[in-house]
């Protein structure tokens, strides 16, 4: 999986929209497969037009956090990729520092998803952000 600097580089060389979506679409094609045991009530993120799945594994060696998702909309599983790249491998207490709205604004995808996929956005950030405090506490 790309990591957010690598995401917001190709989104630089990118000048068409079209090209950037597709570009989003492959970044959903590299992410980690779940289970279809994992695909269950306690996964979904409330809040999402689409639906999708996030699931947070066991802390790495260094203290990381590790999450998998999925949704069934290409564009939305694309947008579960770049927000991962912004968690992935984060201490609990740095992932709860991240402004991913203001990381990801710079992608100017803010400008360019619906109303809904904005909503969805914004609540795969709190679910994380919720897990990631979830993990600290522990």
């Amino acid at each position: 999986m790309a990591d957010f600097s690598e995401i917001r580089d190709n989104f630089e060389f990118l000048n068409d929209w079209e090209d950037r979506y597709r570009y989003v679409i492959e970044l959903g094609r590299t992410l980690e497969p779940l289970q279809d045991n994992e695909r269950n009530d306690d996964a979904k993120v409330l809040g999402c037009a689409s639906q999708v799945w996030l699931v947070r594994d066991e802390l790495d060696a260094s203290g990381g956090l590790h999450f998998r998702g999925d949704s069934d909309a290409h564009i939305v599983r694309g947008l579960v990729a770049i927000v991962l790249a912004l968690y992935n491998g984060r201490v609990p207490s740095d992932a709860l520092e991240v402004d991913a709205l203001g990381r990801m604004a710079v992608l100017g995808l803010d400008e360019h998803l619906s109303p809904q996929r904005s909503n969805g956005l914004r609540a795969m950030i709190e679910r994380i952000r919720h897990e990631a405090e979830q993990a600290q506490a522990a």
